[in-house]
């Protein structure tokens, strides 16, 4: 990942940042960056129920100590 990329994307950078933040949800953007799959892989499994997932309103959040876990 380059240091663009990086900063386009305010949240965690590696499992280990994911681990360590106090944030409760991580998007399915991230999720996507952090498997090193495409955005659309990780729709693809919310909507299969693969990835435990949270919708609010329009926006599809992924609880982070279940996504971890997975």
């Amino acid at each position: 990942m380059t240091g663009v990329e990086r900063r386009r994307f305010a949240g965690v950078a590696t499992l280990d940042e994911l681990r360590e933040s106090g944030r409760a949800t991580v998007t399915m953007q991230e999720a996507a960056q952090l498997l090193g799959v495409d955005a659309r892989t990780v729709s693809g499994a919310v909507r299969a129920g693969e990835i435990p997932a949270i919708r609010v309103g329009r926006r599809v959040l992924i609880p982070r100590h279940r996504f971890i876990a997975y």
